[in-house]
């Protein structure tokens, strides 16, 4: 079990809660909040997270990215403390509890089966499925093309957001999309945070992030504009609604961000750059709370 636990990797767990979080708040800020519905989208999407992270550390192994001597944290299959078949099980099995429970949720957001928004988000939550396995996983995995940045900013940003934000007001508002941009491009900079770390595996197995494609002084400055641009739009939103000073509250991060934007640069390890990951990930789970909470107040 302590296996499995690790390979689940509860620490990325932080980060695709925040665009649920962040959803909600702004359903609830346009009058519509089920705790049902909350639940659900909380259990579909945990077990999403789970599914990417098992297909994430099948696939690297079977495609060569976690070489041994790779400085990022230990994957289970490539060290052997679970085999290749007991992993490819457990992908299956969590795509079957993904679609059980995404299954229940969209009954419940949408009163019944015979609605067309039911199949439309039926079918996103499949497409999402499909994306989290073969981003590693497979004979062409897409994250081994250097698309992963892209997929990470429209799943942890514009589905995860508006799709939150739609299962629970059945409506969309244009402005949500400031916010939800916003959360995919902190969701990417934890992307880039781990491409950075693992440069030198990556490029060896040919993989071809960001890093490796355009280099490490790239990729610092990639990493920093991401920061940047997320808070921007964060802002831009407000000032669209804004009614008081307290829907500011989410500035108390900037200190946080700003460490976490300059604390990474060419000379740093990749010991010392796996450290900014799990800050990353809290930093954005805290930012959509502080966001949601600072337009309700």
């Amino acid at each position: 079990m302590k296996h499995w636990i690790q390979a689940a990797r509860p620490r990325t767990l932080p980060l695709s809660l925040s665009s649920i979080s962040m959803g909600s708040f702004l359903g609830k800020i346009y009058g519509h909040f089920n705790w049902t519905i909350f639940g659900f989208t909380v259990l579909t999407t945990i077990l999403l997270q789970i599914l990417s992270n098992f297909a994430n550390d099948y696939g690297d192994t079977q495609n060569g990215a976690d070489l041994v001597g790779r400085l990022g944290p230990a994957r289970a299959v490539q060290t052997g403390q679970i085999s290749a078949k007991s992993m490819k099980n457990a992908i299956f099995l969590f795509s079957i509890l993904c679609l059980i429970s995404g299954f229940i949720l969209l009954y419940l957001a949408f009163d019944g089966l015979n609605n067309t928004k039911f199949y439309t988000f039926l079918i996103i939550g499949l497409i999402s499925i499909i994306a989290a396995i073969t981003y590693t996983a497979g004979k062409n995995p897409y994250g081994y093309a250097g698309l992963g940045d892209i997929s990470v900013l429209i799943f942890f940003g514009i589905v995860g957001v508006l799709g939150t934000f739609y299962l629970q007001t059945n409506n969309l508002n244009f402005t949500v999309f400031l916010p939800a941009i916003s959360c995919g491009l902190f969701a990417t900079t934890v992307l880039n945070i781990n491409n950075l770390r693992d440069i030198d595996s990556d490029f060896k197995a040919k993989k071809r992030t960001i890093p490796v494609r355009f280099g490490k002084q790239f990729g610092v400055i990639y990493h920093r504009s991401l920061i940047l641009c997320g808070i921007f739009l964060a802002i831009a939103y407000i000032l669209m609604h804004f009614s008081s000073l307290k829907q500011f509250l989410f500035i108390l991060l900037l200190p946080l961000f700003y460490y976490i934007a300059i604390g990474i640069d060419i000379e740093k390890t990749p010991a010392e750059i796996d450290t900014f990951l799990k800050k990353m990930a809290l930093s954005s789970l805290a930012f959509s709370l502080l966001f949601g909470i600072g337009q309700l107040i």
